[in-house]
């Protein structure tokens, strides 16, 4: 029989419910406390947050490895990539997380249950019983996999619009699957640090898992059973948001840009950029778009780390980066105050051809003969915090995390102290050789499409990118477990990689990625180690293949395609940070950039200014333990999705995280436990599918003719568009010809 989950009571408080992160600090792991009484809680987590969301028991019995899992996994496998590689090009995106799929898998599931015959086929049955929680949780993690674009479609994509380069499906394969699976196999090998131990909470999981729990009890941690279901809650959210998404995305577009103070001053470029949302500060505050509100994630999951992200976004967007504009430092003034594209010294957008040899590589004799790479100054400071954030990770590292280290590398599963590691290490575990061979198989693909196609890429310089990723993977997998934010490793491959192969665009651009979360889910869910390895190596390669046919069908046949203007926003905003990046690290290269006596030399300083804060974080918050100074963490790391976010993104978001994760938490936590992150799944859900109708119902068809003379003209489509914000203009305008700062050898 499935199980019932552990629940504890509903007059637990909320700030030990699996929603609360207070109770938690780094500072302090009770696994190494010298009073610390490890079989007192061997039965049980020592952390309270996981004591509330995971059962601690476990049924080996329940089925998990059925035909009904694999084929509703497959199933999300194949739809979710599909649609969110769709909206991955549009701007602003809209993604449809693992949550939605954790919430729709389960009718459908039950209904599976219900419905089909109960008869084996070649000895499998089509239907063993109820839907049980260990499948529930496998369909969710194979969906997930496919929740977001894998890195490398980037890559294509920008080889195709920045260098003119499409080659064969079977690189672009090649290269999906390799960056993917080599994630998989390093996420996999550095299991005994980053999942095994109880201090390593997850706490995003953590909400996963309280919602598997409640949908398969029909209870409700930390609420009441008042009001709607979860399900019928969802439905009512799921269709408002789809309804309402039609006004500001398609009737009223005005609300979704809601830069409104510009609207009364359009030509006046200092009101455009201190209230405006797409070349400005920002300070219009408000929008009604969902899509815009929910870029950088959901604010209904945000916890006490988006403090650390609004303080952030204030302090460096905006007090650094006017003080910075407006004292006109790196010709700043003569550039858009916030833009995601490369200028020349005439300051337009730069020309990438001009510097390019016929292979693609870089001519300098050219770079010097026409110009220097200018960024807008939001772009500057964005690299800043990004050079910043890769020595606060190591220094934080060092400080929180060397003795967990030290001692898990010592530990085996089962001697880690706490009842979940223990029940997992009844199942047959999968060897790390099969992670290592996992690897050396990738690492083989990865060699075969940087070699076979003109890439540049050495297979030494390959390796040291893979060895980027291999040192880095533990301290940002232990800052993400603790702080559910995720420090970027892109920023130090292409400074490395830059420095190493100047002049290559396509060869910085190679890198892995990880999938450590989901363990972590598997590990608290108690799924098989080796059934969830096999549907995570069918996901990826479903969802990697069904990811570059998306992406082929839309460069073939959506007109203007991640061009700055497309009509129907499918401006590849982040496929264009990325071509402007590749242009600095591997056209231009660092050294003309960064180096001593270039222009940007002093964004070199952050990294000393992030090795530095870490330490007087820490020392402040061993002198005051108790204070709020203790929850600071993530400063440089919380505002790296700009570019391509703005303010318009960072604003809404705190304010609406401010109410549900603050003021609704406090004064009505029943309601918010129960609702909260079904409102999200289902905002995200509802406004996705609306994109989708008007794009294909009113946007593609007829050439997006309808409504060409009506509504599309109205003023409330085109009022946002006559802006100085909308078209990013400088605060000094140049002469005709005329050109500033000078080429620099």
């Amino acid at each position: 029989m499935p199980l019932v989950p552990f629940q504890h009571s509903h007059s637990q408080s909320s700030q030990d419910s699996p929603y609360s992160h207070n109770s938690y600090s780094e500072d302090y792991d009770p696994t190494f406390d010298p009073n610390f009484d490890e079989d007192a809680i061997y039965d049980e987590s020592p952390y309270p947050e996981v004591r509330s969301a995971v059962a601690n028991f476990d049924d080996p019995e329940m089925p998990v490895n059925t035909f009904r899992a694999w084929v509703i996994g497959l199933f999300w496998a194949v739809v979710l990539p599909g649609i969110n590689q769709f909206f991955f090009f549009r701007y602003p995106t809209v993604t449809v997380g693992g949550l939605v799929a954790q919430l729709v898998s389960y009718p459908m599931g039950r209904l599976w249950a219900r419905f089909m015959p109960r008869v084996k086929v070649f000895g499998v049955s089509l239907n063993p019983g109820p839907f049980t929680i260990k499948e529930h949780v496998l369909v969710t993690i194979m969906a997930g996999i496919g929740s977001e674009s894998a890195y490398a479609t980037d890559i294509i994509a920008v080889q195709r619009v920045s260098y003119k380069q499409t080659w064969s499906f079977a690189y672009q394969w090649l290269l999906v699957m390799s960056t993917q699976l080599i994630g998989l196999s390093t996420g996999g090998i550095a299991r005994r640090l980053l999942v095994a131990p109880p201090s390593m909470i997850w706490p995003n999981t953590l909400v996963i898992c309280a919602l598997f729990n409640t949908l398969h009890s029909q209870k409700y941690l930390g609420a009441d059973d008042t009001g709607p279901s979860r399900e019928r809650f969802f439905t009512y959210a799921f269709i408002g948001a789809a309804l309402w998404y039609f006004v500001p995305g398609y009737l009223f577009q005005a609300l979704s840009m809601f830069n409104w103070v510009c609207w009364i001053a359009p030509d006046n470029t200092i009101v455009n950029q201190i209230f405006g949302f797409r070349g400005g500060l920002g300070f219009s505050l408000f929008t009604f778009d969902w899509n815009e509100i929910a870029y950088i994630g959901s604010p209904y999951n945000a916890g006490w780390s988006e403090a650390n992200v609004a303080a952030g976004f204030v302090l460096f967007f905006w007090v650094v980066t006017p003080i910075i504009y407006y004292t006109d430092t790196w010709y700043s003034k003569r550039l858009p105050l916030v833009s995601w594209k490369p200028y020349d010294n005439t300051g337009v957008e730069y020309q990438v051809g001009r510097v390019l040899n016929q292979d693609g590589t870089f001519n300098v004799q050219h770079y010097k003969a026409y110009s220097p790479l200018f960024l807008s100054t939001s772009f500057a400071i964005a690299y800043g915090l990004s050079f910043a954030s890769i020595t606060a990770t190591i220094v934080h590292s060092i400080l929180y995390f060397w003795k967990p280290i030290r001692v898990h590398l010592r530990r085996s599963l089962r001697e880690q102290p706490d009842i979940h590691a223990k029940l997992m290490s009844n199942y047959r575990q999968v060897p790390e050789w099969w992670y290592a061979i996992l690897f050396a198989i990738n690492f083989i693909f990865a060699c075969l499409s940087v070699q076979l196609w003109p890439t540049h890429l050495p297979i030494w310089a390959l390796v040291i990118g893979l060895l980027i990723a291999v040192v880095y993977i533990v301290p940002i997998g232990m800052i993400l477990a603790i702080t559910n934010r995720q420090v970027g490793l892109n920023v130090v491959s292409e400074l490395i990689i830059g420095y190493m192969l100047p002049g290559r665009p396509v060869a910085m651009m190679i890198q892995a990625m990880v999938f450590t979360a989901d363990f972590k889910l598997g590990h608290y869910m108690k799924i098989p180690p080796r059934v969830m390895f096999s549907g995570q190596i069918l996901a990826i390669i479903v969802a990697g293949t069904v990811q570059l046919g998306v992406q082929t069908w839309m460069f073939n046949n959506i007109p203007d395609m991640c061009s700055h203007e497309q009509k129907d926003k499918f401006v590849c905003a982040s496929t264009q940070v990325f071509a402007t990046a590749s242009v600095v690290w591997g056209v231009v290269g660092p050294a003309l950039q960064f180096s001593s006596g270039q222009i940007y030399y002093g964004l070199l300083w952050f990294f000393l200014i992030g090795a530095f804060c870490p330490l007087i974080a820490w020392a402040l918050s061993k002198r005051y333990p108790r204070s709020w100074i203790t929850y600071i963490k993530v400063l440089f790391g919380g505002i790296g999705d700009i570019p391509p976010a703005t303010a318009l993104n960072y604003i809404p978001w705190t304010m609406v995280g401010f109410v549900f994760q603050y003021l609704i938490r406090r004064r009505r936590f029943s309601f918010w436990a129960k609702y909260n992150y079904v409102l999200s799944a289902a905002l995200d859900a509802g406004t996705a599918i609306s994109v989708v109708l008007i794009f294909f119902c009113l946007q593609y068809p007829l050439n997006g003719s309808i409504g060409a003379n009506t509504i599309q003209k109205w003023w409330g489509n085109t009022v946002f568009q006559n802006t100085v914000d909308w078209h990013q203009r400088p605060l000094m305008s140049l002469a005709q010809g005329a050109k500033f700062g000078c080429v620099t050898s």
